[in-house]
């Protein structure tokens, strides 16, 4: 890009909050907490772009704990080394265990499904033998009269 170009960026939830605007900037950061489940929209366009030419946009998209700011978090707690190392470790475990209680709810939600699908298959196949069999009786009786009235039987 040239040395005039600027970007402008912005994010929106799911539900159409406005979660990051920027304006008319060459270098940025930018983080949000998703509190909405769904898709969040990031948008980056071209304000300003004197000479024409490519605009080059390198993005490092970062979700979770690797999101997180451990150089501030150091400077802000006065921690280094193996403390720091220690507290990114420790960060790492509390994100897998929510993905796991994550995974845990959902398994659960789903052995639910599966287990009401199967007595609603249980039930239908009772109904269905139900039916068949009272068809089956009611031709029996009908085919019985025909045969009595035509003098067969």
């Amino acid at each position: 890009g040239t040395p005039n170009s600027t970007i402008s960026s912005k994010v929106s939830s799911p539900y159409g909050n406005d979660l990051h605007h920027l304006d008319n900037t060459r270098v940025g950061n930018l983080a949000f907490t998703a509190r909405e489940s769904g898709l969040y929209l990031a948008c980056f366009w071209v304000d300003r772009n004197d000479r024409g030419g490519d605009i080059i946009l390198d993005l490092d998209w970062k979700t979770g704990i690797e999101a997180k700011d451990w150089d501030s978090v150091a400077k802000r707690e006065k921690i280094q080394g193996v403390e720091l190392e220690l507290r990114r470790l420790e960060g790492s475990v509390e994100s897998i265990h929510e993905n796991l209680m994550h995974l845990r709810g959902r398994e659960a939600e789903l052995r639910n499904l599966s287990e009401s699908t199967n007595a609603r298959v249980v039930w239908f196949s009772f109904l269905s033998l139900g039916v068949c069999i009272t068809v089956s009786g009611l031709q029996l009786l009908h085919l019985k009269r025909y045969f009595h009235k035509k003098k067969l039987i």
